[in-house]
């Protein structure tokens, strides 16, 4: 069994900064892409950013130049660094990673969600 866990959300006045974490546990063999992902009241879950094995990064064109993604493979954890936080940014944030369990199968995994709100 292989698992998401995350932490870090909460509540942010406009302009301030929050960091998320999110590490993976459980009969990994290896990580493959990692990301995070968030999803507003009434709206679809979107992308906002990734970060391949090899480091690799892309990003929402919303959270470019703001948001910094980064991971350690060494903890099989991924990190979101988010700054100039916006009250459009306010949403539950969800990390994603494509695991490989020791059976060598892989298993497109989620966390259970942060929330994430940016208000005065």
């Amino acid at each position: 069994q292989v698992q998401l866990a995350e932490s870090g959300g909460g509540l942010v006045q406009p302009g301030g900064s929050l960091r998320l974490s999110c590490a993976a546990s459980g009969s990994i063999f290896s990580v493959d892409t990692m990301g995070w992902y968030r999803q507003a009241p009434g709206k679809e879950r979107e992308l906002v950013a990734r970060v391949t094995s090899n480091g690799n990064t892309n990003y929402a064109d919303s959270v470019k130049g703001r948001f910094t993604i980064s991971r350690d493979n060494a903890k099989n954890s991924v990190y979101l660094q988010m700054n100039s936080l916006k009250p459009e940014d306010t949403a539950i944030y969800y990390c994603n990673a494509d695991l490989w369990d020791r059976s060598y199968i892989l298993r497109p995994t989620w966390g259970q969600g942060t929330q994430v709100t940016v208000s005065s």
